[in-house]
């Protein structure tokens, strides 16, 4: 059984900082491309961070650039999200993706094959 377990998650104040944490399990995790995406109440899901398997590529939103960092430990089988600077717009629940690499990131949603439960975070101002 594949599961991802985020943790991390929890209410800061705007311009603070939280790390997002996921660990994968099931899988051969080394080949899988991750990603974090968000969605708030009346949004679509949408892609904050992408990584791959290699570490080499990664994506960001720009609406995130140059404030998170997606990061990745094969050997621990964890993706981790650095949010700093944070703006009450980032509240969101935050959902950890897997993707099966074949070489290339993907940015939608319905190309990730496996699913974390969430973990909100939400930004006061």
């Amino acid at each position: 059984q594949v599961q991802l377990v985020e943790s991390g998650g929890g209410s800061v104040q705007a311009g603070g900082s939280l790390r997002l944490s996921c660990a994968a399990s099931g899988l051969t995790f080394s080949r899988y491309n991750m990603a974090w995406f968000r969605q708030a109440p009346g949004k679509e899901r949408d892609i904050v961070a992408a990584i791959s398997w290699t570490t080499s590529k990664t994506y960001y939103a720009d609406s995130v650039k140059g404030r998170f960092t997606i990061s990745r430990d094969n050997a621990k089988d964890t993706v981790d999200l650095q949010m700093n600077s944070l703006d009450p717009e980032d509240t969101a629940v935050y959902y950890c993706a897997a993707d099966y690499s074949l070489g290339y990131l993907q940015i939608e949603f319905r190309e990730y094959d496996y699913w974390g439960q969430g973990t909100q975070v939400t930004v006061s101002s």
